[in-house]
């Protein structure tokens, strides 16, 4: 994994990332009078953005590790889904996305703009797989999923464009569960990716019989905070995943806790059968 920083493309925008001392978790401050559930000024241009400082990094990141590593890992990069940068571009708490309507169409605009320019910028630097990560997603009719399905078209179109595949990975477990039968009844050209329940780390049984879409699945975390010998643990919950489906890919729902028991895990790993 080369670059996955949920607040990359915000801070590209114009946004400045503040750490609280107490739990060193980021939060985004808007320069001027930013109001609240609306764009804030003077924020810039997708072109302007993806020439910034650390988009700027992460592209030089991939392209030095792909002329490195010919023919070597996989290298993979992280995009915000257009729904959550446009909550992080209107400072929308993640309780006020109730509706499509809460998300003002120029901040939808301008999100899924951003993210087809810097993900055209991962792939052409040699990224080979870029998860497009919608963590705030708000329940959804037939028409607003078929706003968000063209706000991502351009996006999957230009990462297939360089030959790399897009992971659309959904964790906002919520609402995903209201828009599991909308989401699949669509055609994407990307590998559909819902976080697991976490109450049976069980796939969704929303799932319509009989999809066809390239799935993936992503762990939750608790998965991993277990003892090996617990029958919730990452083993089982692996064990359960591929036994039920053939997923294209396996990951988690966010950062794996440092408590992990790693050798464990990497057993476990070894122990997927695996098809190529």
């Amino acid at each position: 994994m080369c670059y996955c920083d949920p607040h990359l493309e915000a801070e590209a925008l114009g946004a400045t990332i503040q750490w609280e001392q107490a739990d060193q978790c980021s939060s985004l401050k808007w320069p001027g009078d930013a109001e609240r559930g609306k764009l804030p000024h003077d924020v810039r241009t997708p072109e302007e953005a993806v020439k910034s400082g650390r988009v700027s990094v992460a592209i030089d990141t991939i392209r030095r590790l792909a002329s490195m590593l010919r023919d070597g890992p996989l290298l993979m990069a992280s995009v915000s889904g257009p729904f959550t940068l446009a909550g992080r571009l209107t400072q929308l708490p993640r309780e006020g996305a109730q509706s499509h309507e809460a998300f003002p169409e120029e901040a939808l605009d301008l999100a899924a703009s951003t993210i087809t320019k810097i993900s055209g910028a991962f792939a052409e630097a040699g990224a080979r797989l870029i998860f497009i990560h919608e963590e705030l997603l708000p329940p959804l009719s037939s028409e607003s999923c078929d706003v968000w399905a063209s706000l991502l078209a351009p996006v999957l179109n230009v990462i297939r464009f360089y030959e790399t595949l897009p992971v659309l990975l959904m964790t906002d477990e919520h609402y995903l569960s209201q828009n599991i039968d909308l989401v699949f009844q669509r055609s994407w050209d990307c590998i559909l990716c819902p976080v697991l329940q976490p109450s049976t780390l069980e796939p969704f049984a929303g799932i319509p019989e009989g999809t066809t879409a390239p799935l993936g699945f992503a762990l939750p975390l608790r998965a991993f905070d277990t003892h090996a010998n617990d029958s919730t643990n990452a083993g089982e919950a692996l064990k359960r995943v591929v036994s039920g489906f053939r997923p294209s890919l396996l990951t988690t729902a966010g950062d794996v806790p440092p408590a992990t028991d790693m050798k464990h895990l990497l057993k476990v790993l070894e122990s997927v059968p695996r098809s190529y």
